[in-house]
């Protein structure tokens, strides 16, 4: 069946090349996971680099799809050890930070922020010291839709809401005002772009699986996950692909189970759930929680 989804393409961009690592590392925080999954739980999760399930898979039984052959197997070989990579997603953020020193961000100064451990400093030193004029009109311009056709396909776009450089810059501020940068890893990958993150030769245990993951799960018996980690999969996909495979995580669902779902996209007014200023990833618009069979 046509897995219906532009992440089959292994790639973000408009062209038919071969697949690619996208992301070298994951901007999600499983400490939501872990708040609201049960300990020992079964969990579905999506591969990408492996962050997530390895971090889960310390305390639950974890499995990890993913439709990209090539990030599959980089998260396999993170699994076994190995360092992580720089993917698509990284080279974009290198090329934004390559002209941050245009902005006034000099290396001292990020250095001096990322070291502080008091979110009300940290806020006003973010509004003091990084968020200016300059930083604010390039910011925007960077992430606007324009600027971003130069490394997205349509699909991913269409999702985000108007303004997304002006918004991406509220999220910062929100994270930065709410989680200590001194113990925040996150924090340092988006400012620094570094590629050490956690990782646990213990969790080798986790099940890696190259499919789709809603044929995956429409293929599981009844209730076999009780948890359910789906990244940001649903941002560009179709509404018929959309349906199919909250549909699939409902059949697949034990009762009590829960999903988590992110997306870059603002939450409608209706989400009165939505943890994405718990996520200290700072990124996200949506970071929703929600009994699985209620999707």
């Amino acid at each position: 069946m046509n897995a219906e989804t532009p992440w089959q393409a292994g790639r973000f961009d408009h062209d038919h090349g071969p697949k690619k690592i996208l992301f070298g590392r994951m901007y999600e925080d499983p400490e939501i996971e872990a708040s609201v999954f049960p300990p020992g739980g079964r969990i579905f999760a999506i591969a990408s680099a492996g962050c997530t399930a390895m971090a889960l898979a310390l305390d639950h039984e974890v499995t990890a799809v993913d439709i990209n052959p090539v990030q599959l197997a980089y998260a396999r070989r993170r699994l076994e050890g190995a360092p992580m990579e720089v993917g698509t997603a990284e080279r974009v953020m290198a090329a934004l930070r390559s002209l941050l020193p245009l902005a006034g961000w000099r290396r001292r100064v990020i250095d001096e922020f990322l070291a502080q451990g008091d979110p009300g400093e940290q806020l006003a030193f973010w509004r003091r010291r990084l968020d200016t004029v300059r930083f604010r009109a390039g910011f925007d311009l960077g992430l606007s839709v324009t600027g971003l056709r130069a490394v997205y396909a349509s699909p991913f776009l269409e999702l985000l809401p108007p303004h997304f450089g002006r918004v991406m810059r509220g999220r910062l501020e929100r994270g930065f005002g709410a989680h200590p940068n001194r113990t925040n890893p996150y924090a340092r990958a988006l400012l620094q772009g570094e590629l050490e993150g956690p990782s646990d030769t213990g969790a080798r245990s986790v099940n890696l699986v190259e499919a789709d993951a809603a044929g995956y799960l429409e293929s599981c018996p009844a209730g076999s996950f009780d948890g359910f980690t789906l990244s940001n999969i649903l941002d560009g996909a179709p509404p018929s692909y959309q349906r199919r495979l909250l549909a699939a995580v409902a059949h697949a669902a034990s009762p009590g189970s829960v999903a988590v779902l992110r997306s870059f996209a603002e939450p409608p007014p209706s989400l009165a759930t939505n943890l994405a200023a718990r996520d200290r990833s700072l990124l996200w618009g949506v970071v929703e929680a929600r009994p699985a069979r209620e999707l």
